[in-house]
């Protein structure tokens, strides 16, 4: 019978420890969205070209960033190279690529605080002629 008792009373503090409420009471007021800006960039895309497009990030609590290539012309198909990446204040250290970027093809980073960033576009060998692009990278 001791052994009964000491045993019930070694898992009684457990059994009650398991029993308390978890769930938190104090209110949560809903989190606002970092407002976003759209940027577009357009340039002319050589052989052997790249160019890289500085963009800031103003929102301190930082947020989603989307780069999509929106058009290509005259050859709509040419694949392209597409970055988003650090600015360092004369060149895009690249982050986050797509080596094979086709007309609205998007590439999804996120930034954590305020800073340069940067979008680079660059033939990855197949502009032959002269290829005009537009990008919209959305940001905070």
């Amino acid at each position: 019978m001791l052994r009964v008792t000491l045993a019930c009373t070694l898992l009684l503090p457990l059994l009650v420890a398991g029993c308390g409420n978890d769930e938190d009471d104090t209110p949560t007021s809903p989190t606002t969205p970092s407002p976003t800006v759209t940027d577009t960039f357009t340039g002319t895309l050589t052989r052997n070209g790249g160019t890289s497009h500085p963009f800031p990030v103003i929102s301190a609590a930082g947020g989603d960033i989307t780069a999509t290539l929106k058009g290509v012309s005259p050859d709509a198909g040419t694949v392209l190279g597409m970055a988003l990446g650090t600015w360092n204040g004369s060149g895009c250290q690249a982050v986050i690529a797509n080596d094979r970027a086709v007309v609205n093809a998007s590439i999804l980073g996120r930034a954590t605080s305020t800073g340069q960033l940067c979008l680079r576009i660059y033939d990855v060998g197949t502009v032959v002629d002269p290829q005009d692009y537009e990008v919209e990278v959305v940001h905070p």
